[in-house]
């Protein structure tokens, strides 16, 4: 009789192999980590500007009036679309959960000299920072109206700022984002936070 040698992978190989291929996922983990929490601000940012000219196209295609409400009180935070007669809200987005409407102390705060805050709006340390000069208002609401501007609750033209980014770590704030409002045509604009070796900027997107 012809005598049958069967061969297979010994304990000590199959650990070997299953080894590298758990060190191998670790890496692949760990690189695409940053470039996932960055499409989570990207979400976030879009979600945001996707509302704002939402209400303001609902406004002038219907001559109704359509408000925006930023909450950054709880997680997550949320952006609200209120039809202003009725009261009816008609629709609402949450960001994802790492991502919430945050300025970081690391942002620029001047109005003059490099490096500006986005549109000249604010000082970069109110995340929701709209009624630019107005006392009064109420600073994470806006209102659209069928001319396609924006006003207060007061009715005040209202300009300003909201700024997104990865919650939880200073290490973050390069994953800053902003949306800036001119509140007397209702032109939307978005801004994007670059490092040039020794500070922070916003360049528009």
């Amino acid at each position: 009789m012809l005598s049958r040698k069967t061969r297979g992978f010994s304990l000590v190989e199959l650990m070997v192999v299953i080894a590298l291929v758990m060190i191998v996922s670790g890496f692949s983990i760990m690189s695409i980590q940053p470039a996932l929490k960055q499409g989570h601000v990207t979400e976030g940012y879009n979600q945001t500007l996707m509302a704002l000219r939402q209400a303001r196209e609902f406004s002038v295609a219907q001559r109704q009036i359509y408000f925006v409400t930023l909450s950054a009180a709880v997680q997550p935070n949320t952006i609200t679309i209120t039809q202003g007669s009725t009261g009816t809200v008609t629709a609402t987005y949450a960001l994802p959960p790492d991502v919430g409407f945050f300025a970081y102390p690391a942002l620029p705060t001047s109005q003059g000299a490099f490096p500006t805050t986005p549109d000249l709006f604010g000082v970069g340390t109110t995340a929701i920072d709209f009624d630019q000069g107005v006392a009064g208002g109420v600073k994470n609401v806006i209102y659209f109206y069928p001319d396609g501007s924006a006003e207060d609750v007061i009715g005040n033209v209202n300009n300003g700022v909201v700024y997104l980014a990865l919650l939880g770590d200073t290490r973050f704030v390069g994953t800053s984002r902003a949306i800036t409002l001119w509140g007397a045509t209702g032109r939307l604009r978005g801004w994007h936070l670059y490092w040039n070796g020794a500070t922070w900027y916003w360049r528009q997107q």
